[in-house]
This record gives C-alpha cells, sequence and structure tokens, in this order.
C-alpha cells in the first residue's frame, strides 16, 4: 500500500488543510481581536504547526515513492525562496513567539 492510499494519512491531510484555511481566513481579522483572541489564535497556529511538523516528518520517514516525491517538491518549492523547510518552520515559529510578545501586559 503506498504512502498516500492509507486512510490515516488522507484524513490528516485533509484535515491538516482545513484547519490551515481556516486560520488563514481567521487571521486576516487577527488585528480586530482582543487580547484573548489573539492568544487563542496564537495556540491554534502552533498547535497546527505542531501537527504539520509530524506530518511532514513521516513523509520523510517513509520508504514510499510518492511521499519522497512530496517532500522533493517542498524542498524544491521552498529552495526557490532560498528556505529549507526545517527554515520554514523555524521563521513560523520566530514569528509566533514575536506575535505572542505584543499582547504581552
Amino acid at each position: 500500500m503506498g504512502f498516500f492510499d492509507s486512510q490515516v494519512v488522507q484524513e490528516e491531510a485533509k484535515k491538516l488543510f482545513e484547519d490551515y484555511q481556516s486560520l488563514t481566513t481567521l487571521g486576516s481579522e487577527y488585528g480586530k481581536f482582543d487580547r484573548e483572541g489573539k492568544k487563542m489564535f496564537i495556540e491554534r497556529m502552533e498547535q497546527l504547526m505542531e501537527r504539520y511538523r509530524i506530518f511532514m516528518k513521516r513523509f520523510e520517514l517513509s520508504e514510499d515513492f510518492m511521499a519522497q516525491m512530496t517532500v522533493q517538491q517542498l524542498k524544491t518549492q521552498l529552495n526557490q525562496f532560498g528556505m529549507t523547510p526545517q527554515q520554514m518552520f523555524d521563521q513560523m515559529e520566530v514569528t509566533l513567539k514575536k506575535m505572542k510578545s505584543e499582547i504581552q501586559p
């Protein structure tokens, strides 16, 4: 069975994508959130990024050809911006820490 044939993989990919889209839409209103709303948004983003990090690690560890191709495509896309996947995650972490510091009392 291929990596993408797994029901678990398909469901998690779908859920990650839906959650990401939802948070992205919600994030466009971030400036209007009160302090608690901003804290909740940041927490949800942190949780999503951790889930994405784990999901990507599954791809990296898989011996499935399509999973490896997906990893290579991501690396190629990020390389166009001068980034590695790790740098992408690090940058998101920096952004979320900055957002947290801006709402501290």
